[in-house]
């Protein structure tokens, strides 16, 4: 008789299988789908395990893939996109995480009747216990070895040909969790007291100044003082960008591509400045509401921050004509830097898409640069590691501005780039950044 398909673990695979297909073969995003599969797992050890087990898989999609051709005689249909995504979910368990072979590919087979796919599960069976037994396939192909698709390879190569090793595996480690805590209600000292009252294990870096690292996972909601607003969850390089803008008391400061609310949320922590953000998806924008009432700074901050939906190139949509002393343009870019942290991102990226990130970039550097006071600033960012987004782009700004001058950042803010900073994923524990700061002349 077969076992039942609820049987433990069987439907937290499932899960993830259906998890997994959604990503690579509809083109969805990882975070939305786990949004919306872990809200139907009520146990958190099973969350975690559906959580993990799609991050691994999608970090390692292509070298998973390159071993399940190696080892079946003939290609699954194509209509069996999801039993793919079964093996890929095996596969990933019995690679990286550390569980017992024998449940990991019992409950990873049962799975497959619980997805309907009865007829595969002596196959997923009988695959995962070769997997666990066999030598794995491998290959001479860093794009294969490491899980990115050749055009990435090659651009990093081409940029950076003396990092791209470090490079690619820094992509596939995991995270630390990096925390920022709000200096309006605390002190950095004082809440990892709490932390270390609470059991949780923090570092406190030199750098950024209100930053904690957690090298273990944690619910960000079950963190001391979350709901009172005392901290946030934000990348060390996300935050050295409030610190590179640095605004300053009495400031008219503009946010120009606002979203999530990360960097809004830091300035407004850090000086009692006068902030417009904006942001052209509606959705996103009330998400950046939520997080500023969370950490009490729509209530408690003079003047109050003014929140437009619009596009920052379309000045006439939301531009009255009064300069600001600082800007801070977080540009959309490849987020290539941060594929440890969305391992989606290799997959869903096309080299194509560069060309037409880059015009947008530099639409928005053209427009935001009209807003900046004689003798102000503008902060270029994105979490891209691609010199075409970063350097090449602000070195061709400058070509054609000739009222703007590169501000020199230091160290902290990565390795020169000729012009700005370059922070490389892993460097610090932190993601892959750029910065670049310029002064309007006046």
């Amino acid at each position: 008789m077969s076992a039942p398909n609820n049987q433990v673990g069987v439907p937290a695979r499932a899960a993830a299988a259906r998890a997994i297909d959604a990503v690579v073969h509809d083109g969805r995003s990882l975070k939305a789908v786990l949004g919306e599969v872990l809200t139907d797992i009520p146990d958190v050890r099973d969350r975690a395990l559906v959580e993990a087990i799609c991050f691994q898989a999608l970090r390692h999609l292509r070298r998973y893939r390159h071993a399940l051709a190696q080892w079946m005689d003939k290609p699954l249909p194509v209509r069996e996109r999801l039993v793919e995504s079964l093996l890929l979910a095996g596969l990933a368990q019995l690679d990286a995480l550390a569980l017992p072979a024998h449940a990991a590919v019992s409950a990873t087979a049962e799975a497959a009747r619980k997805l309907r796919r009865p007829a595969f599960v002596g196959l997923v069976n009988a695959l995962l216990r070769r997997t666990a037994r066999e030598p794995w396939p491998v290959s001479d192909n860093p794009a294969i070895a490491q899980s990115y698709p050749d055009w990435l390879v090659a651009r990093l190569r081409a940029d950076w040909p003396d990092d791209v090793d470090e490079l690619l595996a820094a992509g596939n480690r995991i995270a630390p969790l990096w925390l920022r805590v709000n200096a309006r209600l605390t002190d950095r000292a004082s809440y990892a007291r709490q932390l270390q009252d609470a059991d949780v294990a923090a570092q406190v870096p030199e750098w950024p100044v209100h930053a904690l690292r957690l090298d273990q996972g944690a619910a960000p909601e079950q963190l001391p003082g979350w709901a009172s607003g005392m901290v946030s969850v934000q990348d060390a390089a996300a935050q050295l960008a409030a610190a590179a803008l640095a605004p300053r008391d009495g400031e008219r400061v503009l946010d120009a591509c606002c979203a999530p609310g990360g960097k809004s949320a830091a300035m407004l922590e850090m000086a009692d400045i006068a902030l417009t953000a904006i942001d052209n998806d509606p959705q996103r924008l009330a998400r950046v509401e939520t997080v500023l009432l969370r950490l009490r700074l729509l209530n408690r901050v003079t003047p109050r921050p003014l929140l437009r939906m619009a596009d920052a190139r379309d000045l006439d949509a939301w531009w009255n004509g009064e300069p600001f002393d600082a800007v801070l343009l977080d540009a959309p870019c490849s987020a290539t830097g941060i594929v440890r942290r969305q391992p989606d991102i290799k997959w869903h990226r096309r080299e194509s898409d560069i060309a037409a990130l880059n015009a947008t970039q530099d639409q928005l550097l053209d427009a935001t640069w009209r807003v900046v006071r004689p003798g102000g600033r503008l902060l270029y960012t994105t979490c891209s590691i691609l010199r075409a987004e970063n350097s090449a782009r602000i070195a061709a700004f400058l070509e054609r501005a000739a009222d703007a001058t590169e501000i020199p950042l230091d160290a902290h803010y990565g390795r020169t780039a000729h012009p700005g900073r370059q922070r490389m994923p892993g460097e610090d524990g932190m993601d892959g950044f750029y910065y670049a700061l310029l002064r309007k002349a006046g």
